[in-house]
């Protein structure tokens, strides 16, 4: 296994724009003094060349804290800038074909099925992301997967499971005995006025909770 369901305790996905004031790697510095487990680089339709710096800037604070970096779609800027993975969509690069190429990088994939996450599975994922489960503003269109076959995926699966999707300190109660590692979050860690705060707190939540299905 190349990830463990700790490390997935608390995964931050970045987000550019929440925090003007301060750089990329300054956000993530916060993320990681509060708690933050994992981290992706998220930059939807962005330039490649502003995506490949992000990549090498975060790649050093994340090393630095021995936290792993997770780059969004793109495996050549994961294996460029020596990220710890990369994480796919079901619409990104066949995961056969990444795996050949990304020898011992983590690799994660989306799945909104049990058929989808046992054929990740079988196919060399090393964890799966899975949602939306809650109604979220960073992606359009998206219909929310229910609790239950939330549930059904993580059973699914020998490999760890995070939860994706408008999950903050109000709907992560909901996501209890559900079997995931972790939940993914945008908003609730880069989308509060203090980044560190809102890692511990949700942190101190996530202790107080029983993940394990039942």
């Amino acid at each position: 296994m190349r990830i463990f369901p700790e490390t997935l305790k608390l995964y931050a996905l970045t987000d550019p724009d929440a925090h003007p004031e301060l750089s990329l790697a300054q956000q993530v510095e916060q993320a990681i003094a509060g708690g933050a487990t994992c981290i992706q680089l998220r930059e939807k339709n962005q330039d490649r060349e502003i995506f490949l710096n992000a990549a090498r800037e975060l790649a050093q604070v994340c090393h630095r804290h021995h936290v792993p970096l997770i780059i969004n779609d793109d495996l050549d800027i994961a294996l460029e800038v020596h990220a710890d993975g990369v994480h796919l969509g079901q619409e990104d690069l066949d995961l056969k074909t990444a795996r050949q190429k990304a020898g011992d990088l983590i690799i994660g994939i989306s799945a909104h099925s049990v058929e989808e996450a046992v054929q990740a599975w079988k196919d060399g994922a090393d964890y799966l992301g899975s949602g939306a489960l809650f109604a979220t503003s960073s992606k359009f269109d998206v219909t929310t997967l229910p609790i239950e076959t939330f549930k059904a995926i993580c059973k699914s699966v020998p490999i760890p499971v995070v939860g994706i999707g408008g999950i903050d300190l109000n709907t992560l109660p909901k996501l209890e005995k559900t079997g995931m590692a972790g939940p993914a979050i945008i908003h609730g860690i880069f989308g509060q006025p203090d980044i560190t705060k809102a890692c511990q707190k949700l942190i101190a939540k996530l202790d107080g909770m029983d993940l394990q299905a039942k």
